[in-house]
């Protein structure tokens, strides 16, 4: 991956978790459904019911996707960083059942028509979209009885809404570029959803196992 500052949030992400070691870098194990970044920590899959079929909005590495895959759902894992999807296709290229698209999470869901048991996003695209873009469109493309389900770190008190990142990335002013996090509490994130069509939303946080770390804010939501 190139060290020049990114100017685009595509760019931004093409940074994430880069490969620091000798030789190829080792893939994640995937023997988890993880949605709180802490490795056992919190529930798994069973957060997503039984789909057939299910969404992966900003897979990144893609150990979500490629463990569900290999439970037997069929998975289709978009994101914008054309380095997190060559990454992912190269961790998983053995893995049957898994596509990974290279796409602005928006844009996908906008265009393809399909309609998925499960929609999810685990500190992935929801956090980093705008809900009042991503929502209605998530919405449309639910099947009957599925579930759209997502993990975000809990946010600080106060800081609610859409609020710039910072990181090592971001600190060349040249580049202009800002990359926003959608950030809200349960209660925020309920009304938010049934705003958008969400009939049903079960928000929480998960504590972190770490005193003084914040925890894990916890999202499921139905249309009917």
């Amino acid at each position: 991956m190139s060290s020049a500052a990114p100017t685009t949030a595509a760019e931004y992400w093409d940074k994430y978790k880069p490969h620091r070691g000798q030789g190829p870098q080792p893939r994640p194990a995937a023997i988890r459904f993880d949605w709180t970044g802490t490795p056992g920590h919190g529930p798994g899959a069973e957060l997503l019911g039984s789909p057939a079929t299910a969404l992966d909005l900003g897979p990144a590495e893609g150990e979500n996707a490629a463990f569900l895959a290999r439970t037997g759902v069929a998975v289709t894992a978009v994101d914008f960083s054309p380095a997190q999807v060559a990454r992912a296709r190269a961790f998983w290229a053995g893995v049957e059942g898994l596509e990974f698209v290279h796409a602005d999470a928006c844009a996908f869901l906008d265009e393809d028509p399909r309609l998925w048991d499960t929609v999810y996003s685990t500190w992935g695209a929801v956090w980093f979209t705008d809900p009042e873009d991503l929502l209605p469109l998530v919405a449309q493309r639910l099947a009957p009885g599925g579930v759209f389900a997502f993990s975000h770190r809990e946010p600080v008190a106060g800081q609610y809404g859409a609020q710039p990142m910072g990181g090592k990335w971001l600190e060349d002013r040249e580049t202009e570029l800002t990359v926003y996090r959608w950030q809200y509490t349960a209660e925020q994130w309920s009304d938010i959803l049934k705003r958008h069509g969400f009939t049903t939303a079960h928000t929480r946080v998960l504590p972190s196992p770490d005193p003084g770390a914040l925890g894990t804010l916890l999202v499921q939501a139905w249309t009917a």
